[in-house]
């Protein structure tokens, strides 16, 4: 073989080599385009929470030395989530629920089973908030004091979660869920709660935002 055939294999490898690059190149970039076409297409809305109602068992605040400043809450919340997606299913891989008062957690959050979510399915989670003595700063106790002088205080009921989308037998990776539903709890004469023993049960239904 001469000099000038070895020359001409050489260039010959090359551009083999350029057009099965170029060829894996353009696959790639079409099978990303139909993914996000499908993706766009199909576009997943995120879930809608709504708390339907709030038991309450407990709730009293201590200004006692040991521990100063200190909140006992127990209540029993049911929240009611709703897929609107007709083709996309939801999976909840993890969810914690807590209560909060002015962005201070009062409860120990609890955990809520994992599940997946069909189209257009509701789920029911009825969980048990409990918080002992859970110390809360001189603000947060202050400004407590005062709405339980009023009769009315706001807890917002939140959802820390980790959700994945599935379209057919394809499912995404993990999206950040954050819910927060304001229960509005009222006191002494003003209470609308319904007594049951020693709870009073409030009937809410109250929309919650949702971040996913």
């Amino acid at each position: 073989m001469s000099e000038k055939d070895c020359g001409h294999s050489h260039d010959d490898r090359k551009k083999l080599v350029r057009l099965i690059l170029y060829a894996v190149g353009g696959l790639i970039i079409v099978v990303l385009l139909i993914i996000f076409l499908f993706w766009a297409i199909t576009r997943p809305s995120k879930p809608s929470f709504i708390l339907q109602d709030a038991t309450l068992y407990a709730f009293n605040l201590s200004t006692g030395p040991s521990p100063p400043n200190a909140l006992t809450t127990n209540l029993q919340v049911t929240i009611t989530t709703r897929n609107p997606n007709d083709q996309i299913g939801i999976y909840y891989q993890k969810a914690d629920v807590y209560a909060s008062y002015r962005n201070q957690q009062i409860s120990l959050a609890t955990l809520l089973p994992a599940t997946y979510q069909g189209h257009k399915d509701v789920i029911v989670w009825s969980p048990f908030l409990c918080g002992n003595s859970v110390p809360v700063s001189p603000f947060v106790a202050e400004a407590l004091g005062q709405d339980l002088n009023a009769g009315m205080v706001m807890v917002n009921i939140k959802v820390d979660g980790r959700i994945k989308w599935k379209v057919g037998t394809w499912i995404s990776g993990r999206y950040h869920l954050h819910v927060n539903c304001p229960a509005y709890i009222t006191f002494g004469d003003k209470s609308k709660g319904i007594a049951s023993g020693a709870s009073l049960k409030f009937q809410l239904v109250q929309s919650c935002s949702v971040d996913v």
